[in-house]
């Protein structure tokens, strides 16, 4: 597993990791197992580990007054997992994390990234590509929400991320979408007969 995450961090970052680098990363990241609808964290709750999708496919939702799911992000292999703000500042997340598939994790502590390993370069330069690319997804998101059609937001949706529709349920895309099941449905069924 934990090869899964070197190749991934090394195809990431410009610099090759170390032998030093691949040691303490085989030491402070532990495996951790999720079963199909097991919280990886809940509302309310503090994040204290980051996770490394090494196989399976978790979303990430907040729950509304009528207890519908609003699906924020979708996790599959070699993405990470976690609310970010929360395991940085310390505040409590807003948001459920859950494994929509038995899924593989390996984890590291808010401690251990803390002591371990936030002062050192290649983590410096994994953290900035990603928090790059999230911030470029988070505002292609904003803009689609605010921009496109329904139509349009599933084409860039298979276009961007194809894997979704054979991992994820139609509801679970809806709800990422920003629409409803049956408005998927009419446009998958439109986009058949092309």
């Amino acid at each position: 597993m934990i090869n899964n995450l070197i190749g991934h961090i090394n195809s990431t970052i410009n610099n090759k990791l170390t032998e030093d680098d691949i040691r303490l990363i085989s030491e402070i990241f532990h495996a951790k197992k999720l079963r199909k609808h097991q919280y990886l964290i809940q509302s309310g709750d503090v994040c204290k580990i980051a996770a490394f999708v090494v196989k399976g496919a978790l979303k990430k939702y907040t729950i509304d007054a009528t207890g519908k799911e609003n699906i924020l992000e979708l996790y599959i292999e070699n993405w990470w997992a976690g609310d970010k703000e929360s395991f940085m500042i310390g505040t409590p997340t807003p948001y459920y994390i859950d494994a929509y598939e038995d899924s593989e994790l390996l984890v590291i502590s808010k401690d251990d990234f803390t002591n371990k390993l936030s002062n050192l370069s290649f983590i410096t330069e994994l953290n900035n590509v990603l928090t790059e690319r999230q911030s470029f997804q988070l505002m292609k998101r904003l803009h689609s929400s605010q921009t496109l059609t329904a139509e349009q937001k599933y084409e860039q949706l298979q276009d961007t991320y194809p894997e979704f529709f054979q991992r994820f349920p139609q509801h679970i895309i809806a709800s990422y979408l920003g629409m409803t099941k049956e408005t998927l449905s009419r446009i998958r069924k439109a986009t058949a007969k092309k």
